[in-house]
């Protein structure tokens, strides 16, 4: 079979999902769903000079897709660079560099028909060879690649011919053509590494790590359907109030990540707009289930008890956003398991619970506002919550700059701030965050059972079956799971009203991280 459908659609049409139920999920995306409708509805115009404002910017920023992580080279690696497949507004995998992708029976091995006629930025045609070569590089023993823990499960990667890629799986994984879209798993010229060569919209014109790039249209780019400004300049602004007046004064078209504080000043800007995206991401604070006194479940139980998420939610969001259980599945996904019950905030149980454990020692949260916004914040309302339960919760400001390499998932900070933008199918989100193989796994919480059930999950085709262990895992989360998860965020970026074709999505903020190929100027 050809898989061009993702599996959400694949259980609506067999009935596998009830469809009031989906229904009601979607429109759990509110306006962005209307904002969707809009953009699409559009017809784009060409020309002008884009200016984005974007996070996560650093000095030690790469070019080379092994090394993408933060949010501001992840939206410039989508101007310059493609991926076998893309995530949808809808999250759906839809053919990109791939044409289709067609499992063999039992999903172990899967072949990929590439698009024929693609040019690179240098002239060269992209092959088979490039793919296997762009892939293996992730895969490689010594890659540190932020996708290692996906494509690791690839035991051959093969140019059947020269468009066209066999892989290779040693267990099944229904959720490959979900894989082949991670924003990191882009197409390179064999040979090449940090050169900034790839097949999207946009050619690299220059790169300051950690200051600015500038891009220019590629005039024979594959895909007419995008790319319709003439080029894109994204500065790096770091600071989210800098990012708001940037927005503000107009010095930039668009601007990630906006404080929900600030988007009152932006609304009452007759000139601006504010896209408000329910989304899969949330924050969390995570405990190395590995390190004292968070190696005892009674303790961890503890503080789940004793975060007031409803607090969290309404001071530090502003309510942009919705209640977290402690697993990192959001309502928005279909295989959400909406019967668990919330864990409320309640200080006695959560008294008894470190009582029980026998600790009655300090506890050191590391936090700073480099891993989200409002992170101390949300830290500090978590503290006075954990005050109520006797919990002596020390809050420690680490510095912004190298959090993510210092610090988070580091020794010496047992206990860190973090935020996933989520992923688009369960098993994904679980591989990355909570499998015993991902050094991602910054909870170092590893259960054998978990594991067992996600290699289940990958292999089952029947979705019913594939449901209930989704829930299970999400349960096995909850109970025993080293992340505290409060709530799930709504992205927030704003930009100027005559920027159009903005789209928004649930999974990655500003506009999947492309916004730069799909808006235009209205004259």
């Amino acid at each position: 079979m050809t898989v061009k459908w993702s599996h959400l659609q694949q259980q609506l049409a067999s009935g596998c999902i009830d469809r009031r139920a989906f229904l009601r999920g979607a429109s759990a995306l509110g306006a962005s769903s209307v904002l969707a409708g809009k953009a699409l509805a559009q017809t784009p115009k060409r020309g002008g000079h884009l200016v984005i404002a974007m996070s996560s910017a650093s000095t030690n920023d790469s070019l080379d897709p092994t090394l993408i992580r933060s949010n501001y080279i992840l939206s410039l690696g989508g101007q310059i660079y493609d991926q076998l497949a893309i995530i949808d507004e809808h999250v759906q995998p839809r053919p990109a560099l791939a044409e289709s992708w067609d499992a063999k029976p039992g999903g172990q091995e899967w072949v990929l028909k590439l698009r024929k006629g693609v040019q690179f930025h240098n002239g060269k045609e992209m092959t088979a060879a490039d793919v296997v070569y762009s892939i293996d590089r992730h895969r490689a023993k010594e890659s540190r690649s932020a996708v290692k823990v996906f494509v690791s499960s690839m035991s051959e990667t093969t140019a059947t011919d020269k468009y066209e890629v066999t892989i290779k799986l040693d267990g099944p994984n229904v959720d490959l053509p979900y894989i082949l879209t991670l924003a990191q798993l882009v197409v390179i010229p064999e040979g090449t590494s940090k050169d900034g060569i790839g097949t999207g919209a946009f050619k690299l014109e220059s790169f300051e790590p950690g200051v600015r790039s500038i891009v220019k249209r590629q005039q024979n780019d594959w895909n007419p359907s995008r790319g319709y400004v003439d080029s894109v300049e994204t500065v790096a602004i770091n600071d989210s109030t800098a990012r708001t007046s940037a927005v503000l004064s107009g010095a930039v078209h668009l601007a990630n990540e906006i404080s929900p504080s600030s988007v009152p000043s932006l609304e009452k800007n007759p000139a601006l707009e504010v896209f408000s995206i329910a989304s899969f991401g949330h924050k969390s604070f995570d405990t190395q289930t590995d390190a004292a006194p968070f190696d005892n479940l009674e303790v961890r139980q503890a503080l789940k008890y004793a975060i007031d998420r409803e607090s969290i939610l309404r001071i530090q969001q502003h309510s942009y956003g919705k209640l977290g259980n402690d697993h990192p599945i959001s309502p928005l996904d279909p295989f959400y398991a909406a019967d668990i019950p919330q864990r409320p905030y309640d200080p006695d149980k959560a008294k008894f619970l470190l009582n029980k454990a026998g600790f009655s020692g300090e506890i050191t949260l590391s936090v700073a506002d480099a891993a989200f916004i409002g992170a101390v914040d949300m830290a500090q309302i978590f503290q006075a919550g954990a005050a109520k339960a006797g919990i002596n919760l020390q809050v420690k400001r680490v510095p912004d700059d190298g959090y993510y390499s210092k610090v988070w998932n580091n020794q010496g900070h047992p206990f860190v701030a973090s935020f996933w933008s989520g992923r688009p199918t369960p098993s994904l989100m679980f591989t990355h965050a909570y499998s015993s193989t991902s050094f991602s796994n910054s909870s170092h919480w590893k259960n054998p059972k978990f594991d067992q059930m996600l290699l289940a999950a990958r292999a089952e085709f029947d979705v019913g079956k594939r449901r209930q262990i989704y829930h299970d895992m999400q349960f096995l989360l909850h109970e025993e799971g080293g992340a505290l998860i409060p709530m799930f965020i709504n992205y927030i970026d704003a930009g100027q009203k005559k920027v159009k074709g903005f789209v928004p999505f649930p999974v990655y903020e500003m506009s999947g991280l492309r916004a730069a190929e799909k808006v235009w100027f209205e004259d």
